[in-house]
């Protein structure tokens, strides 16, 4: 193929802003959505036009938007608890090229299911794990090595915002999100198994709703969705990480945190939140750092790394969903390799479900020990 040609299933909060960033993409467009709440689909429908990618059928099922013989290419941004479903309806009806958020599955008992879709898929299909994209997560993977001599401690710390309302409110249950740990921090786990290079061996984490969204219900249902946590894992190289999760700290100067420690010194990155969120009368947002302290000779060196102005206007997530895009029209197009496979996005969801057992049970978690791990190791 020589341009892409979307079909977007799922046109939510997310999905609209991967459609801002698939419009800097040249020669992308969309030829048909399927989004079944009357709101965003008008809105989606709206934001093609407004973008420049086409004027897409509104289909009322992946199999009508997968029978759109213009459509190339899939993006998957639904919630949570549906990206398997549909991920198997398509390899039963249409296997495409697909960018699938994250994470890619809720329920451990869904691991053979995912599975028997990645032995069979025959084109490639990329989980959307856009954090490692971010500029100064870049830099600081790029630099990681040399700077420490090999990364022995890495810790991600997240201070930020309170989940964002989603339609039907899917986002307030464990049931829909799979937990905080699998929804919102398969991100993070991703980054240590990548910035590591190396696999988890064992997960000890706690965790719990202490602030956010007690005096909510929804159908008489109170949420149980998390909003605090820390997770220590340790890996088979000998390294371990630790997270730090604050879903009530949205006042923070910075929303993550990323440092690596090894024996030669340590490197780290600070990234601010959305821009939409920095209060006018502060002035301007802060911008990323990327900051290099060698034991010897002392001395840290902080280096700035801007985002591209109209990459921060195009979404949440400083520039990282554009540079995936790109990074994903290639692979998609035959001209480069996948970057974050189905394995990736098992990974994540694992080690994030092995966290959620350990903050409930009060017992480290191996890994090995997990159902849901079974064909990974």
């Amino acid at each position: 193929m020589d341009n892409l040609t979307y079909g977007i299933i799922g046109c939510g909060m997310m999905g609209q802003e991967h459609l801002r960033n698939i419009a800097l993409i040249k020669g992308a467009r969309v030829a048909a959505i399927y989004e079944p709440d009357a709101g965003m689909r008008a809105a989606s429908a709206n934001a093609c036009a407004a973008l420049g990618l086409g004027e897409p059928r509104k289909a009322g099922s992946i199999t009508e938007l997968l029978s759109v013989s213009a459509v190339n290419v899939l993006l998957i941004a639904s919630p949570n608890y549906l990206h398997l479903e549909q991920l198997e309806e398509i390899a039963r009806i249409r296997p495409l090229p697909i960018l699938v958020e994250k994470p890619l599955f809720t329920d451990p008992a869904d691991a053979p299911r995912l599975a028997a879709l990645r032995a069979a898929y025959p084109a490639p299909i990329w989980v959307a794990m856009e954090y490692r994209y971010m500029p100064p997560v870049t830099r600081l993977i790029e630099e990681a090595e040399a700077a420490t001599g090999g990364v022995k401690m890495l810790t991600i710390r997240e201070h930020r915002f309170p989940f964002l309302e989603k339609v039907g409110d899917w986002n307030r249950f464990n049931r829909n999100s799979g937990g905080t740990l699998v929804e919102k921090c398969c991100h993070f786990f991703d980054l240590m198994r990548h910035i590591l290079q190396s696999d988890p061996v064992r997960v000890m984490a706690s965790g719990g709703q202490a602030n956010n969204h007690l005096d909510e219900a929804y159908g008489g249902e109170v949420p149980d969705i998390w909003d605090n946590a820390y997770v220590i894992i340790d890996f088979a190289s000998g390294a371990r990480a630790m997270l730090e999760l604050c879903m009530f700290a949205e006042g923070a100067r910075y929303q993550e945190e990323i440092s690596a420690v090894g024996p030669k010194g340590k490197i780290e990155c600070l990234v601010p939140g959305p821009g939409r969120f920095w209060p006018a009368h502060l002035g301007e947002p802060p911008v990323p750092q990327v900051i290099v302290s060698p034991r010897d000779p002392k001395g840290p060196v902080m280096v700035e790394i801007p985002v591209d102005p109209q990459l921060l206007a195009a979404g949440d997530h400083n520039g990282s969903t554009y540079y995936q895009h790109a990074r994903f029209a290639k692979a998609a197009m035959g001209a480069a390799p996948i970057e974050v496979a189905l394995s990736d996005g098992w990974w994540a969801c694992v080690m994030g479900m092995a966290a959620q057992q350990s903050a409930a049970t009060g017992q480290a978690v191996r890994i090995a020990d997990l159902p849901c791990a079974a064909g990974l190791l």
